[in-house]
């Protein structure tokens, strides 16, 4: 199964992350998992202020801040992943990549607000169920 697993670095995705980990069954035996995390855009009108050499930078730590540790967490469980760092709203990008990279599943973590949070709040996970056409399992 070619599974693409959203990551964010919150206690809702350690959450979901130790799920998985814990119930390898639900993987399968022979699993092709691609972590992937969103990093928002620094908007055009600031980001043209500032070296390409810097921007890359910024993205890429700020991805592997969060790509690290799940990393580590599959490869304690002998699950071997790869990682992959995106940038753009994460709803957004998550959705493309996973129609892009002919997935099979995409896993993530929720944090279970209600209706009405995520009306007033937005969430990723909202966005990726209404624009993914890949099935979407949450996780909470």
């Amino acid at each position: 199964m070619k599974m693409l697993v959203a990551i964010d670095g919150s206690q809702f995705t350690q959450r979901m992350l130790d799920f998985v980990v814990k119930h390898p069954e639900m993987i399968g035996s022979a699993p092709d998992i691609t972590l992937v995390t969103a990093v928002p855009a620094i908007p055009a009108h600031a980001a043209r202020f500032l070296d390409r050499a810097l921007l890359k930078s910024y993205y890429d730590e700020e991805a592997e801040a969060v790509l690290a540790p799940a990393r580590t967490a599959f490869a304690q469980a002998g699950i071997d992943v790869k990682s992959l760092p995106l940038k753009g709203h994460p709803a957004t990008v998550i959705s493309a990549h996973a129609s892009s990279g002919k997935y099979d599943l995409v896993l993530m973590g929720s944090h279970g607000n209600s209706l009405l949070g995520n009306v007033v709040l937005g969430s990723v996970v909202t966005g990726v169920l209404a624009h993914c056409k890949t099935p979407v399992l949450i996780v909470r």
